[in-house]
């Protein structure tokens, strides 16, 4: 937590005080530093609600001053398909962030399963659609997002044959990141650099959808189903 006392002396302190269910439980001194600025870092061990509040004790030249009270909402979070609500809301806004392709609703949708398992891809985790909260932690620090491995190449698309997911690059950084699958053995997906020589929007007769064609009959598009592992014709 940060705040600022104004005016503060060196040598100063302010005592943070944890309130829970109404009682104090605790209490730690926090130094007031240049410019009046107080932080404290702390880790809750316990889910459930808590408030924080600041108070710094009357001083030559300054009265007693007691801050406004800061609540929070401390727990390990997951979330599976069904799931609603702020852990959702949360969860999807921290993906986008990251460049995965989500849709941000609060309601743990198909596409929302879908986020997850492009980045449990992306970062060699099991790859189904259950945010777990190793899967929380990661988003919540801002880490896991996709590398382009080809970064000063200008507006491309990248597919990670290895984790199975493409990411649409611009201005070197993913700005979307897909669940994805390519060819199976039998058939498998041409290596390479290519550009994209035809478009066919909607859903043709194989069930491709959206088709961006890059050599021959080889295409990325979307389609009902998307395994998490090598499985197509070959796009």
């Amino acid at each position: 937590m940060t705040g600022r006392v104004t005016p503060a002396g060196a040598g100063q302190a302010a005592v943070i005080e944890f309130i829970r269910g109404g009682k104090v439980i605790a209490r730690r001194r926090a130094a007031i530093r240049r410019g009046g600025k107080v932080s404290y870092r702390f880790k809750v061990k316990r889910s459930g609600r808590l408030a924080l509040r600041a108070r710094h004790r009357a001083a030559p030249g300054q009265g007693a001053v007691t801050s406004r009270i800061a609540r929070l909402q401390a727990g390990s979070f997951r979330a599976g398909a069904g799931a609603k609500g702020v852990k959702v809301l949360l969860l999807q806004r921290s993906l986008k962030r990251m460049g995965f392709a989500v849709p941000v609703t609060g309601n743990y949708d198909s596409g929302t399963a879908r986020a997850v398992t492009a980045f449990r891809k992306t970062n060699g985790l099991s790859r189904e659609g259950y945010a777990s909260p190793q899967v929380y932690r990661a988003v919540f620090r801002n880490r896991g997002a996709f590398k382009p491995r080809y970064p000063r190449a200008g507006r491309h698309v990248e597919f990670d044959w290895s984790r199975q997911v493409l990411a649409l690059i611009d201005k070197g950084r993913a700005r979307r990141v897909y669940h994805s699958s390519s060819g199976k053995a039998s058939t498998p997906t041409v290596f390479g650099k290519f550009s994209f020589y035809r478009k066919q929007p909607g859903t043709n007769s194989l069930g491709m959808v959206h088709s961006n064609y890059f050599i021959g009959g080889y295409a990325i598009h979307g389609f009902a189903s998307v395994p998490a592992y090598p499985a197509s014709h070959g796009c």
